[in-house]
């Protein structure tokens, strides 16, 4: 049967981790993830481009690799949940929840009755193809898919206590450049404004027992953000980690002066 071990992570008040990805949506991405340590990964739909048969390919190559698939649908329509899900994501976030009822409605198109109201199909890319008891494969799922709320605007903030009451919503996360944005501060992290409004965030899913995520922009910042209440965190996204790790790199060798360095290195010519 399905199973979600970042959901059950994160339920049982553990940590989890894992990475964003917006562009380089290869067969390697996955596996390549699996290999650093990631738990899962969150694939973006809604600035990336990316569609439904660029998903279900990656929700395979993820659990093939041993890691969960989750995805951010393009915008706060429950009505965009059902293929996403049915292509074999296990954790959907919906963009931009400002209300305990657009929290409501995903929940209710994430699980199958009587917890909600997800369409049934069956012998398809959710369940593997496999055959089985329909009955049991939709209580596996409902207690395999993640579900969460980005909150990222200044409305979200004030509704942030009742979003997080509602019940099946699994995590609330924090987006932190719209909510700046929202905030008429954009990318402006250090402004008391955009800092009192997510420690709100945070208060508000601390007093309702629901986990936070966050994108963090390495790992020091994620090591900083667990110390601070978060609890799933992704470590980036790809393009990010990428360019970061190259720029690091290509400054480090570019400040060596040429022929002076030990020809006792191994692997140089």
């Amino acid at each position: 049967m399905i199973a979600n071990p970042v959901r059950a992570r994160l339920l049982r008040g553990e940590a989890s981790f894992g990475v964003m990805a917006f562009e380089f949506f290869t067969p390697g991405l996955a596996p390549t993830l699996a290999a650093a340590g990631a738990e899962f990964v969150l694939l973006d739909m809604e600035h990336s481009g990316l569609g439904i048969e660029g998903v279900k390919a990656q929700c395979a190559f993820a659990r093939a690799a041993g890691i969960v698939p989750m995805v951010r649908i393009p915008a706060a329509q429950a009505a965009l949940v059902p293929p996403v899900l049915d292509a074999g994501a296990l954790g959907i976030m919906m963009p931009l929840v400002e209300s305990a009822a657009q929290a409501r409605a995903l929940v209710a198109a994430c699980r199958y009755r009587p917890q909600g109201r997800r369409g049934l199909a069956f012998s398809v890319a959710h369940d593997a193809y496999a055959g089985g008891d329909p009955a049991a494969k939709m209580a596996a799922a409902n207690d395999a898919v993640l579900t969460i709320a980005l909150v990222e605007s200044e409305a979200g903030v004030a509704a942030a206590a009742e979003i997080a009451a509602v019940p099946g919503l699994d995590m609330l996360w924090l987006g932190h450049f719209d909510l700046s944005d929202s905030l008429g501060i954009p990318g402006r992290f250090a402004d008391p404004r955009y800092r009192q409004a997510a420690a709100d965030l945070r208060a508000a899913a601390q007093a309702a027992g629901k986990p936070l995520g966050w994108v963090a922009g390495d790992g020091a910042e994620a090591a900083a953000a667990l110390g601070a209440g978060f609890r799933c965190l992704c470590i980036g996204h790809e393009v990010v980690v990428l360019r970061n790790a190259l720029s690091a790199a290509f400054a480090t060798a570019r400040a060596a002066t040429p022929g002076e360095g030990s020809p006792g290195l191994g692997g140089l010519p």
